[in-house]
């Protein structure tokens, strides 16, 4: 699991740094499609490896993206939020050894939400601290809602693609 995750780590940092932190869509959408590494670390992930994990993400975008430590910032507070997200939405399967966070183990309604709660406040904070002012608020909230979609979207079609087919 840890080289899967260490993996993870690096393929989903290449994409972020080498397409999602290159496409301008109408200037003001952000896919911060690193997000999705904290969405889909183990439920059984210590809260300090947790938070580790996010942080070091974010400085790695921020370090190739010369973003000043927002997105690190970003990160480990989605990291601090997730699990009180995991127990809001409770589920029956979700604390069985093995079980991760996806679609394949808990359902396209379940992941859906989890995704949209963590990916909302992921790009509230990183929005937030980037203006680091409430002026203009209607274009900050514009740019959260528009990037928590896109980024929703890339995240959504991710788990599609990569949902391991059962053999029968």
């Amino acid at each position: 699991m840890l080289l899967t995750n260490i993996f993870r780590f690096v393929v989903i940092l290449l994409l972020q740094v080498l397409v999602f932190s290159n496409v301008g869509i109408s200037g003001s959408i952000y896919p911060a499609f690193y997000v999705y590494f904290i969405l889909l670390l183990p439920f059984e992930t210590a809260g300090w490896l947790l938070l580790f994990s996010a942080f070091a993400m974010g400085l790695s975008v921020d370090m190739f993206t010369n973003s000043l430590g927002i997105n690190a910032a970003a990160a480990v507070f989605t990291a601090f939020v997730r699990p009180a997200a995991i127990r809001i939405l409770r589920s029956a399967r979700e604390y069985e050894p093995g079980i991760t966070p996806g679609i394949k183990d808990l359902g396209f309604r379940w992941f859906f939400l989890y995704a949209t709660i963590l990916i909302t406040v992921h790009h509230t904070a990183l929005f937030l601290v980037e203006a680091f002012t409430f002026d203009d608020f209607l274009q900050t909230l514009r740019r959260i809602l528009a990037s928590s979609a896109v980024t929703l979207g890339v995240a959504l079609i991710a788990q599609l693609l990569f949902i391991k087919q059962d053999k029968k």
